[in-house]
Formats: structure tokens, C-alpha cells, sequence
């Protein structure tokens, strides 16, 4: 179920939320990529996160002149726990591949396509309904830039993920 959003401000504040959680975290992929000496990985999470930055700063010139409403986390009706366009900790793997990152990428962008295109369906504004329409667009657009970027990267072999010195907790 989509959250209801009937005010510019309200859809704007919910936009600036989804883009601050892609740039928060891809930034912790990204560290945490670069620990396990993953650096290409780590380099394409840092490249989202720029990405996702300029997201956040677009939502902003857009909201400058009208006061958003503070929501506290709880009170944003996303679809799953996280917002539309955050990627799981779940998902992520010390090993995981460039070609798996980007799909993981491209299911979160089409998440919040999907999101802003159920507000534009279920809001009574039309203002809003246009801004949504808007939104859901651009994360098309985002989805498209990231199936081109699939070609870059070969899929990875079946045993991407074994690793024979697999790391050990410290204690």
C-alpha cells in the first residue's frame, strides 16, 4: 500500500527522506566494500551515493520555497521497512559482484519509481499527482542508466561467493 500524500510539502518531504536513505546507505556500503578490500564495489556504491546526493539537492531547490512538515521515521508509510530506494544489508554480501551491485541498484530504483507512481494514483491533488508522475519518471529514467550499466559488468561465476579464508570475528 502506497501512503496517501495529498500536499506538495508532504510528497516533497517523503522525497527528500527516500534520497537521503539511498545516500546514507550506499556511503555505508560503500565502507563497508572497502574494508573487505573491495574497492571497485566500493567505488560504485560512492558513485550512487553522488548520484543519490544530487537527488536529494534537486528536492531541495524544489522545496525552498514552502517549509517541509517533519515527520519522524515512524510516521513515513513506505511500502517495507526501509524506503523505496534503500538497498537491504540483507542483500549485501562482502563478495558480491559489480553486476549484482547494479541489479541490486536497479530493483531499488524501480521500487521508488513504483512508489511515486502509487502516490500520483492515489492522491486527490493534482499538483501533486503531476510532481509524482515527475518523480516516478525520473526513477524510470534512473532504472534505464543502470540496465546500460549492466553491460559493463560480467555476471558473476557460480561460486562468486566462496571464499577459502573466510573472515573470523575477532574476539
Amino acid at each position: 500500500m502506497t501512503a496517501t500524500i495529498d500536499t506538495l510539502p508532504e510528497l516533497l518531504a517523503y522525497a527528500r527522506a527516500l534520497e537521503i536513505e539511498a545516500v546514507e546507505r550506499y556511503e555505508e556500503l560503500a565502507e563497508q566494500m572497502a574494508v573487505h578490500h573491495n574497492p571497485e564495489l566500493a567505488e560504485l556504491f560512492r558513485k550512487m551515493a553522488a548520484i543519490e546526493q544530487q537527488h536529494v539537492d534537486q528536492v531541495e531547490t524544489l522545496a525552498a520555497a514552502a517549509p517541509l512538515p517533519r515527520l519522524a521515521p515512524w510516521d513515513y508509510q513506505w511500502n517495507d521497512p526501509e524506503a523505496p530506494e534503500t538497498m537491504s544489508f540483507d542483500q549485501s554480501h562482502y563478495r558480491l559482484t559489480p553486476h549484482q551491485a547494479v541489479n541490486l541498484m536497479l530493483a531499488c530504483e524501480e521500487r521508488a519509481g513504483a512508489f511515486f507512481a502509487g502516490v500520483a494514483q492515489q492522491t486527490g491533488s493534482e499538483a501533486v499527482r503531476d510532481l509524482a508522475g515527475r518523480l516516478a519518471a525520473e526513477e524510470q529514467q534512473h532504472a534505464e542508466q543502470l540496465r546500460q550499466w549492466l553491460a559493463r559488468y560480467p555476471e558473476p561465476a557460480p561460486d562468486w561467493d566462496v571464499d577459502l579464508d573466510d573472515p573470523v570475528p575477532q574476539a
